[in-house]
Protein backbone atom coordinates (compact mmCIF):
# COMPACT_ATOMS: atom_id res chain seq x y z
CA UNK A 1 0.00 0.00 0.00
CA UNK A 2 1.50 3.33 -1.04
CA UNK A 3 1.03 6.41 1.09
CA UNK A 4 -0.28 8.64 -1.72
CA UNK A 5 -3.10 11.21 -1.55
CA UNK A 6 -6.30 10.52 -3.44
CA UNK A 7 -6.83 13.68 -5.47
CA UNK A 8 -10.13 14.89 -6.85
CA UNK A 9 -11.37 17.97 -8.61
CA UNK A 10 -13.54 20.35 -6.58
CA UNK A 11 -17.25 19.69 -6.48
CA UNK A 12 -19.58 22.48 -7.49
CA UNK A 13 -23.05 23.63 -6.47
CA UNK A 14 -25.69 25.71 -8.16
CA UNK A 15 -25.86 26.84 -11.77
CA UNK A 16 -22.30 25.94 -12.82
CA UNK A 17 -19.65 23.49 -13.39
CA UNK A 18 -18.26 20.94 -15.75
CA UNK A 19 -14.52 20.49 -15.38
CA UNK A 20 -12.35 17.69 -16.87
CA UNK A 21 -11.42 15.02 -14.31
CA UNK A 22 -10.51 11.36 -14.23
CA UNK A 23 -13.03 10.79 -11.45
CA UNK A 24 -16.79 11.30 -11.57
CA UNK A 25 -18.08 14.47 -9.95
CA UNK A 26 -21.31 14.87 -8.03
CA UNK A 27 -23.05 17.76 -9.76
CA UNK A 28 -26.38 19.42 -9.15
CA UNK A 29 -26.61 20.60 -12.77
CA UNK A 30 -24.82 20.13 -16.07
CA UNK A 31 -24.21 23.82 -16.79
CA UNK A 32 -20.66 25.05 -17.41
CA UNK A 33 -18.59 27.21 -15.08
CA UNK A 34 -19.78 30.82 -15.18
CA UNK A 35 -16.80 32.89 -16.22
CA UNK A 36 -17.90 36.16 -14.62
CA UNK A 37 -19.64 34.91 -11.49
CA UNK A 38 -18.13 35.65 -8.08
CA UNK A 39 -16.70 32.30 -6.98
CA UNK A 40 -16.44 30.82 -3.51
CA UNK A 41 -14.11 27.83 -3.28
CA UNK A 42 -14.35 25.95 0.02
CA UNK A 43 -11.86 23.29 1.17
CA UNK A 44 -13.57 21.27 3.89
CA UNK A 45 -13.99 17.88 5.52
CA UNK A 46 -17.74 18.49 5.40
CA UNK A 47 -18.62 19.29 1.76
CA UNK A 48 -22.21 18.15 2.27
CA UNK A 49 -22.70 21.05 4.70
CA UNK A 50 -22.72 23.37 1.68
CA UNK A 51 -24.52 25.34 0.42
CA UNK A 52 -26.67 25.00 3.57
CA UNK A 53 -28.33 28.30 4.40
CA UNK A 54 -26.46 29.87 1.51
CA UNK A 55 -28.83 27.99 -0.76
CA UNK A 56 -31.86 29.80 0.63
CA UNK A 57 -33.31 33.31 0.50
CA UNK A 58 -31.41 36.01 -1.41
CA UNK A 59 -28.08 34.18 -1.49
CA UNK A 60 -29.84 31.04 -2.75
CA UNK A 61 -31.61 32.94 -5.50
CA UNK A 62 -28.34 34.60 -6.51
CA UNK A 63 -26.66 31.17 -6.58
CA UNK A 64 -29.41 29.79 -8.80
CA UNK A 65 -29.27 32.85 -11.06
CA UNK A 66 -25.51 32.53 -11.48
CA UNK A 67 -24.57 35.79 -9.75
CA UNK A 68 -22.12 33.69 -7.73
CA UNK A 69 -21.01 30.07 -7.75
CA UNK A 70 -19.85 27.62 -5.09
CA UNK A 71 -17.17 24.96 -5.42
CA UNK A 72 -16.38 22.54 -2.60
CA UNK A 73 -13.24 20.44 -2.26
CA UNK A 74 -13.58 17.35 -0.07
CA UNK A 75 -10.38 17.29 1.99
CA UNK A 76 -10.88 13.61 2.80
CA UNK A 77 -10.24 12.66 -0.84
CA UNK A 78 -6.68 13.86 -0.44
CA UNK A 79 -6.11 11.76 2.68
CA UNK A 80 -3.21 9.31 2.83
CA UNK A 81 -3.20 5.56 3.26
CA UNK A 82 -6.02 3.05 3.24
CA UNK A 83 -8.11 5.13 5.63
CA UNK A 84 -7.39 8.44 3.90
CA UNK A 85 -6.02 10.01 7.04
CA UNK A 86 -5.98 13.80 7.02
CA UNK A 87 -4.52 14.51 10.46
CA UNK A 88 -1.86 13.40 12.93
CA UNK A 89 -0.70 14.11 16.47
CA UNK A 90 0.89 17.51 17.22
CA UNK A 91 4.67 17.71 17.01
CA UNK A 92 6.01 18.21 20.53
CA UNK A 93 2.98 16.52 22.09
CA UNK A 94 -0.31 17.84 23.32
CA UNK A 95 -4.01 17.16 22.98
CA UNK A 96 -5.97 16.84 19.76
CA UNK A 97 -4.94 16.35 16.16
CA UNK A 98 -3.51 18.64 13.46
CA UNK A 99 -4.36 18.62 9.76
CA UNK A 100 -1.39 17.29 7.78
CA UNK A 101 0.69 19.59 5.58
CA UNK A 102 0.87 17.15 2.64
CA UNK A 103 -2.89 16.59 2.61
CA UNK A 104 -3.67 20.29 2.81
CA UNK A 105 -1.05 21.19 0.25
CA UNK A 106 -2.43 18.81 -2.36
CA UNK A 107 -6.00 19.93 -1.71
CA UNK A 108 -5.10 23.61 -1.99
CA UNK A 109 -3.12 23.12 -5.20
CA UNK A 110 -5.96 21.15 -6.82
CA UNK A 111 -8.51 23.76 -5.79
CA UNK A 112 -6.45 26.77 -6.81
CA UNK A 113 -6.01 25.37 -10.31
CA UNK A 114 -9.62 26.41 -10.82
CA UNK A 115 -9.10 29.91 -9.40
CA UNK A 116 -9.16 32.88 -11.74
CA UNK A 117 -8.38 36.55 -11.42
CA UNK A 118 -8.10 37.90 -7.90
CA UNK A 119 -9.17 35.24 -5.41
CA UNK A 120 -7.54 35.59 -1.96
CA UNK A 121 -6.69 32.38 -0.08
CA UNK A 122 -8.09 32.55 3.46
CA UNK A 123 -7.96 30.25 6.48
CA UNK A 124 -10.82 30.75 8.97
CA UNK A 125 -9.07 30.89 12.34
CA UNK A 126 -9.73 32.49 15.77
CA UNK A 127 -6.19 33.88 15.72
CA UNK A 128 -6.72 35.70 12.42
CA UNK A 129 -7.37 39.35 11.69
CA UNK A 130 -10.96 40.35 12.57
CA UNK A 131 -13.48 40.12 9.76
CA UNK A 132 -15.51 43.29 9.30
CA UNK A 133 -17.73 45.05 6.78
CA UNK A 134 -14.79 46.74 5.11
CA UNK A 135 -13.19 43.36 4.43
CA UNK A 136 -16.50 42.02 3.09
CA UNK A 137 -16.72 44.98 0.72
CA UNK A 138 -13.16 44.43 -0.46
CA UNK A 139 -13.65 40.68 -1.04
CA UNK A 140 -16.92 41.32 -2.90
CA UNK A 141 -14.94 43.45 -5.35
CA UNK A 142 -12.58 40.54 -6.05
CA UNK A 143 -13.32 37.66 -8.43
CA UNK A 144 -14.00 35.37 -5.51
CA UNK A 145 -12.26 33.71 -2.58
CA UNK A 146 -10.75 30.35 -1.60
CA UNK A 147 -11.57 29.36 1.98
CA UNK A 148 -9.77 26.72 4.02
CA UNK A 149 -11.93 25.31 6.81
CA UNK A 150 -9.82 23.96 9.66
CA UNK A 151 -10.78 21.20 12.06
CA UNK A 152 -9.42 19.67 15.25
CA UNK A 153 -6.48 21.64 16.73
CA UNK A 154 -5.78 23.49 13.50
CA UNK A 155 -3.57 23.18 10.44
CA UNK A 156 0.15 22.65 9.99
CA UNK A 157 1.82 26.07 10.17
CA UNK A 158 4.04 25.29 7.19
CA UNK A 159 0.99 25.29 4.91
CA UNK A 160 0.03 28.80 6.01
CA UNK A 161 3.58 30.00 5.40
CA UNK A 162 4.09 28.22 2.06
CA UNK A 163 0.88 29.51 0.47
CA UNK A 164 1.00 32.88 2.27
CA UNK A 165 -2.53 32.29 3.54
CA UNK A 166 -4.43 35.12 5.21
CA UNK A 167 -5.95 34.05 8.53
CA UNK A 168 -9.33 35.64 9.26
CA UNK A 169 -11.31 35.49 12.50
CA UNK A 170 -15.06 35.84 12.94
CA UNK A 171 -14.75 36.68 16.62
CA UNK A 172 -12.97 36.01 19.87
CA UNK A 173 -14.32 32.51 20.38
CA UNK A 174 -13.56 28.98 19.19
CA UNK A 175 -15.80 26.76 17.06
CA UNK A 176 -15.42 23.09 16.12
CA UNK A 177 -14.51 23.95 12.55
CA UNK A 178 -14.31 26.65 9.92
CA UNK A 179 -17.48 25.77 8.02
CA UNK A 180 -19.84 28.14 9.83
CA UNK A 181 -17.37 31.05 9.62
CA UNK A 182 -16.92 30.28 5.91
CA UNK A 183 -20.67 30.49 5.36
CA UNK A 184 -20.79 33.75 7.29
CA UNK A 185 -18.01 35.26 5.20
CA UNK A 186 -19.61 34.14 1.95
CA UNK A 187 -23.02 35.49 2.97
CA UNK A 188 -21.54 38.86 3.93
CA UNK A 189 -19.82 39.13 0.53
CA UNK A 190 -22.57 37.76 -1.72
CA UNK A 191 -25.21 40.15 -0.43
CA UNK A 192 -22.98 43.02 -1.57
CA UNK A 193 -22.77 41.77 -5.17
CA UNK A 194 -24.69 43.86 -7.72
CA UNK A 195 -28.30 42.79 -8.04
CA UNK A 196 -28.47 40.55 -4.95
CA UNK A 197 -30.23 43.01 -2.64
CA UNK A 198 -33.54 44.35 -3.88
CA UNK A 199 -32.57 47.88 -2.81
CA UNK A 200 -28.92 48.78 -3.28
CA UNK A 201 -29.23 51.48 -0.60
CA UNK A 202 -29.81 48.76 2.01
CA UNK A 203 -26.12 47.87 1.95
CA UNK A 204 -25.16 51.53 2.33
CA UNK A 205 -27.32 52.37 5.33
CA UNK A 206 -26.92 49.21 7.42
CA UNK A 207 -24.70 48.70 10.46
CA UNK A 208 -20.93 49.07 10.01
CA UNK A 209 -21.10 50.36 6.43
CA UNK A 210 -20.35 53.90 7.62
CA UNK A 211 -18.47 52.82 10.74
CA UNK A 212 -21.58 53.19 12.93
CA UNK A 213 -24.33 50.88 14.12
CA UNK A 214 -27.59 51.12 12.23
CA UNK A 215 -30.41 53.32 13.49
CA UNK A 216 -33.67 51.74 14.79
CA UNK A 217 -36.21 50.58 12.20
CA UNK A 218 -40.03 50.74 12.37
CA UNK A 219 -42.99 49.69 10.23
CA UNK A 220 -46.76 49.06 10.49
CA UNK A 221 -48.81 49.06 12.64
CA UNK A 222 -48.41 52.68 13.71
CA UNK A 223 -49.11 51.68 17.34
CA UNK A 224 -48.29 48.35 18.98
CA UNK A 225 -48.60 47.45 22.68
CA UNK A 226 -48.94 51.15 23.46
CA UNK A 227 -45.74 52.01 21.62
CA UNK A 228 -45.84 54.36 18.62
CA UNK A 229 -43.47 55.06 15.75
CA UNK A 230 -41.34 58.18 16.42
CA UNK A 231 -43.22 61.16 14.99
CA UNK A 232 -40.28 62.38 12.92
CA UNK A 233 -40.40 59.21 10.79
CA UNK A 234 -43.97 59.95 9.71
CA UNK A 235 -43.41 63.69 9.18
CA UNK A 236 -42.48 63.41 5.52
CA UNK A 237 -39.50 65.71 6.14
CA UNK A 238 -36.59 63.76 4.63
CA UNK A 239 -33.94 66.07 6.04
CA UNK A 240 -35.27 65.64 9.58
CA UNK A 241 -35.54 61.87 9.11
CA UNK A 242 -31.92 61.68 7.94
CA UNK A 243 -30.76 63.81 10.89
CA UNK A 244 -32.73 61.66 13.36
CA UNK A 245 -31.31 58.45 11.96
CA UNK A 246 -27.78 59.80 12.10
CA UNK A 247 -28.25 60.90 15.71
CA UNK A 248 -29.66 57.50 16.67
CA UNK A 249 -26.76 55.69 14.99
CA UNK A 250 -24.28 57.78 16.91
CA UNK A 251 -26.10 57.28 20.22
CA UNK A 252 -26.25 53.50 19.77
CA UNK A 253 -22.62 53.26 18.71
CA UNK A 254 -21.42 55.32 21.68
CA UNK A 255 -23.43 53.19 24.11
CA UNK A 256 -22.90 49.70 22.67
CA UNK A 257 -19.62 49.82 20.76
CA UNK A 258 -17.23 52.38 22.25
CA UNK A 259 -14.45 50.80 20.17
CA UNK A 260 -16.29 51.65 16.94
CA UNK A 261 -17.12 55.11 18.23
CA UNK A 262 -13.48 55.78 19.02
CA UNK A 263 -12.42 54.73 15.52
CA UNK A 264 -15.21 56.84 14.02
CA UNK A 265 -13.97 59.84 15.99
CA UNK A 266 -10.42 59.27 14.77
CA UNK A 267 -11.56 59.16 11.14
CA UNK A 268 -13.60 62.34 11.59
CA UNK A 269 -10.56 64.12 13.00
CA UNK A 270 -8.42 63.00 10.05
CA UNK A 271 -11.01 64.22 7.55
CA UNK A 272 -11.34 67.50 9.37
Amino acid sequence: MTDQPNSSAPRSHGRKTLRPTAQPQELMTDRPVLARAWTAQVITLLPDAFPGLLGTSLTGKALKDGVWQLETTDLRRFGVGKHRNVDDTPAGGGAGMVLRADVLGNAIEATRRGARGRMPLIHLSPRGVPFDQAMAQDLARQDGVTLLCGRFEGVDERVLEHFDILEVSMGDYVLTGGELPAMTLIDACVRLLPGVLGNAESAVEESHSAGLLEHPQYTRPAEWQGRTIPEVLTSGDHAKVAAWRRDQSERLTRARRPDLWARHGDKSSEQG
